[in-house]
């Protein structure tokens, strides 16, 4: 590999994990001597991608797996940058891989422990990773890990095999992976539980967040299991019943869903907190839109918008929802200029931008403001 190519790898996988998804096809693109194609172009060639898993794929997964495949074999292409996702765990902390298994399947997932802990019931956040994305990644990525330890919450990230989706994506689209008690809902609500039972989490205190297609599972797991998790976060993601197979997600994806619906559910839906970028090519802002436009169903909420800035600047319009009691059940954040990545995140992980709002800060703060009360 010349230093040329060199070069061209390190952008090309730094624009990627900073979320500039768009700029590092266009240097893949140049530098493999191929026209940077147009939206109507990327979108034709999309469908190619439904055998590889997700079906919205951008390409440049697919671009920057081919390049570092071809010109750094030794690195394991995009799989093993993933892979080599750095978490670094404090003294007294622990990572622990889990495993846990029911009808519909079986799935492992790391659990972040705080250190110092001995038992006493602390909240739960289920964190679910994006398309490619390991575990590990996600949480370097998110930092969520760091938040756990300050905070003093636990942390759980189920891990989507290969053997499930080629490209480690939640099957959020498919009929049988939008219903309780089968397919994925199960496997995710099952390790919810297990860790909720093994450790003694907090009652009421359980939440569930994701990024893209995580994002549209935990859409997912808020509609099935309303009584499991007391909130939501969804960051790049989807309704819930925004598609029903691999046609119906594309164009979800690219232009939001004709209609989404909650499967029949009378109740009210959870409290919810949306991110998304207004120049996502991956996942249309417009389903941010929807997320909200379907939690908020019937109520009479009365809204409240501010403008902001991240702390590199990046700007983002906040639209807060509250109820009678002027308690904040839904909020939408817009980034603006932002792309299809974490807000705020960190490049240690992949799909992550820096210069936006803390997006895991936020949505823990939102969380840990809501608690389903038994009765």
């Amino acid at each position: 590999m010349n230093a040329s190519n060199a070069q061209v790898m390190a952008e090309a996988t730094r624009l990627t994990r900073a979320g500039r998804l768009e700029e590092a096809t266009a240097l893949l693109l140049r530098a493999q001597g191929r026209p940077h194609p147009g939206n109507e172009d990327r979108m034709a060639e999309r469908p190619r991608h439904f055998d590889r898993g997700y079906p919205g794929s951008s390409p440049l997964p697919e671009a920057l797996r081919g390049f570092l495949e071809r010109e750094a074999p030794g690195t394991g292409g995009l799989d093993g940058l993933v892979a080599r996702a750095k978490v670094v765990v404090p003294n007294g902390a622990r990572f622990e891989s889990h495993h846990f298994a029911d009808t519909a399947g079986s799935r492992t997932y790391k659990l972040y422990i705080p250190a110092g802990y001995q038992g006493e019931p602390l909240p739960l956040v289920v964190m679910l990773h994006g398309c490619t994305q390991s575990a590990d990644d996600f949480a370097a990525g998110t930092r969520m890990n760091e938040l756990a330890e300050a905070s003093r919450f636990l942390v759980a990230y189920p891990e989507q095999p290969a053997s499930a989706n080629p490209s480690r994506c939640w099957n959020w689209f498919n009929a049988d992976d939008q219903q309780r008690d089968r397919g994925e809902p199960s496997l995710i609500a099952g390790i919810t539980r297990q860790i909720v039972r093994d450790f003694g989490i907090l009652p009421g205190c359980v939440y569930v967040a994701g990024l893209s297609a995580g994002g549209a599972a935990a859409a997912v797991m808020g509609a099935t299991y309303p009584e499991l998790y007391a909130a939501i976060g969804v960051h790049s993601g989807l309704a819930y019943g925004a598609a029903q197979d691999m046609p119906s997600a594309f164009a979800a994806m690219r232009g939001g869903a004709p209609t989404a619906t909650r499967g029949g559910a009378t109740a009210p839906a959870l409290p919810t907190i949306v991110f998304h970028g207004d120049r996502d090519t991956t996942v249309s802002p417009v389903n941010g839109e929807q997320i909200i436009a379907q939690a908020m169903a019937a109520a009479r909420l009365t809204t409240r918008t501010e403008q902001g800035h991240g702390p590199d600047g990046m700007g983002y319009t906040r639209t807060t929802y509250s109820d009678t009691g002027t308690h904040t059940v839904l909020e939408h954040w817009v980034l603006h200029g932002a792309g299809h990545a974490w807000s705020g995140g960190s490049t240690e992980g992949s799909y992550a931008d820096p210069r936006g709002p803390d997006a895991s800060r936020e949505m823990l703060r939102f969380f840990l403001q809501h608690r389903v009360i038994e009765g």
